[in-house]
């Protein structure tokens, strides 16, 4: 904890708390809501000790009643990483346990005991570094087990991984683009991981989640008394990023005053932390990306040419899934695969009319609103494979009518009936084996069947296990 706010009516819990914290920390006291939200904008603060008072008055501030969950939720949304104690007095331990429902991260009481305090600290910085740990080993998890997704049906993204091999060992700036949920920051990764710099640091920056006061402070670091709250030298991500490879992911969001700073960087290889003025060496290779149309951006006045000539090296444009759907089972697959790891359950497949669904969608938002709506049929489902019950009504509204099946010219509607059920069931089962790329025993609990009645059936219909894996390879 390096920066304190204290918001209280009780000069005395002020003055301890200031006194707990004056060698160690910059403390800031708020005498008015208006100065709290103002002071929260403006300075990187660690923690928040606010007084049930105090709270009921930031909550006149806000439209309707007072509710806890918004009230954190607006402090949060300010500063997501900041730990809020409430202060108690006398019997407010309820309200204060409510606070800590609604996302709160600890309460203490009057009198202040500054061994307590210290102690609801300690506790709260053991939680952030188990949770940047954990976001640490699940990123690493998901950069090994993603690899199965790179496997590709669509000649679209063959091409995309065609130019990704090919730029990849190069130094040369990428420009990744693309609807939101496409997949830029997986397709970033994979650029990093087919480059020189493999083994240093790829770090991820997602502009638009930055305020704009903020930004050029985190890409570039800043020095002791840069700006208030800036008590003392911060490295930015270019630093962090030194010898590796830095994502920046929706850079049309990023101020004008930041551009020129990035644009020197893509030029000279060099910049200075705010409120420096020694040059720094950018020993790193950028990675941007934009969900937006950043010439239609240049043409309005709303990003500089020069940094989007810089950026535009090498652009990829990723599809949208809706152009990629002979992909989406394995997707399906990949999804599962990681949501097993994390569960209990042990889900092999979806059921044939969810498939059909799946890939009947239209997905506007993509992969990413794929991955979300099997994550929630998978928290639904009880079955060993997901079935449409788990699934929302709409993904089966556009499922097409399957296509016509060639009718006998001649024979008795017994010998026509046996053609149609027979010709569905070759279909059915051929579908089947490609979505699970041959493996007998998925496809036979998709099916619900034993493995030797679909080996049957296999047979029957001439359906070769060796050639349906030998074509997922083409």
């Amino acid at each position: 904890m390096d920066s304190i706010f204290i918001f209280t009516r009780n000069p005395c819990t002020r003055d301890t708390i200031r006194r707990i914290f004056a060698e160690a920390h910059q403390t800031h006291v708020a005498s008015s809501s208006d100065q709290l939200w103002a002071g929260l904008k403006t300075i990187a603060c660690d923690c928040l000790f606010i007084d049930l008072a105090q709270m009921e008055t930031l909550a006149a501030g806000l439209d309707g009643p007072p509710d806890p969950k918004a009230l954190i939720g607006q402090l949060r949304q300010l500063r997501p990483m900041m730990a809020i104690i409430i202060i108690v007095a006398g019997n407010g331990i309820r309200q204060a346990v409510n606070y800590m429902k609604n996302g709160a991260s600890n309460y203490i009481a009057e009198p202040i005991d500054p061994e307590e305090v210290r102690l609801v600290l300690d506790e709260i910085s053991r939680d952030r570094l188990q949770q940047s740990e954990l976001a640490y080993l699940r990123e690493r998890l998901w950069q090994d087990d993603s690899l199965d997704v790179v496997q590709t049906l669509s000649p679209l993204m063959k091409k995309v991984y065609d130019n990704v091999m090919s730029v990849g060992p190069t130094k040369t700036t990428v420009l990744l683009l693309g609807e939101t949920g496409t997949g830029k920051s997986f397709m970033a990764k994979r650029i990093h991981r087919h480059s020189n710099r493999k083994n240093g640091p790829f770090i991820s920056v997602h502009c638009g989640a930055i305020p704009e006061t903020l930004i050029e402070s985190e890409l570039f670091g800043h020095e002791k008394g840069a700006f208030t709250g800036a008590h003392r030298r911060k490295p930015g991500r270019f630093e962090v990023a030194f010898g590796g490879t830095i994502f920046l992911d929706e850079i049309g969001t990023i101020s004008m005053a930041a551009q020129v700073k990035l644009l020197t960087v893509l030029q000279e290889g060099i910049y200075q932390r705010v409120g420096g003025d020694q040059p720094l060496n950018a020993n790193v290779r950028v990675i941007a990306a934009s969900n937006t149309d950043l010439k239609a951006m240049c043409e309005a006045g709303q990003f500089r040419k020069d940094l989007y000539y810089r950026l535009n090296v090498f652009p990829l444009t990723i599809p949208q899934l809706h152009d990629r759907k002979e992909d989406i089972p394995l997707f399906v697959d990949a999804f599962l695969k990681r949501f097993n790891q994390f569960n209990t359950k042990n889900i092999q497949g979806v059921h044939p009319d969810v498939m059909n669904g799946l890939l009947n969608y239209a997905w506007p938002g993509n992969i990413r609103e794929l991955e979300n709506l099997l994550e929630r049929a998978y928290i639904l489902e009880n079955s060993p494979i997901m079935m449409p019950e788990s699934f929302p009504p709409e993904l089966f509204d556009s499922v097409a009518l399957p296509a016509d099946i060639a009718i006998p010219q001649a024979g008795t509607l017994a010998e026509v009936r046996k053609h149609g059920l027979e010709e569905i069931e070759r279909r059915y089962l051929q579908e089947l084996l490609l979505r699970n790329k041959g493996r007998i025993n998925a496809s036979a609990a998709e099916a619900g069947v034993g493995t030797r009645q679909l080996n049957k059936l296999m047979h029957k219909y001439h359906l070769d296990k060796a050639a349906i894996k030998k074509s997922l390879k083409v």
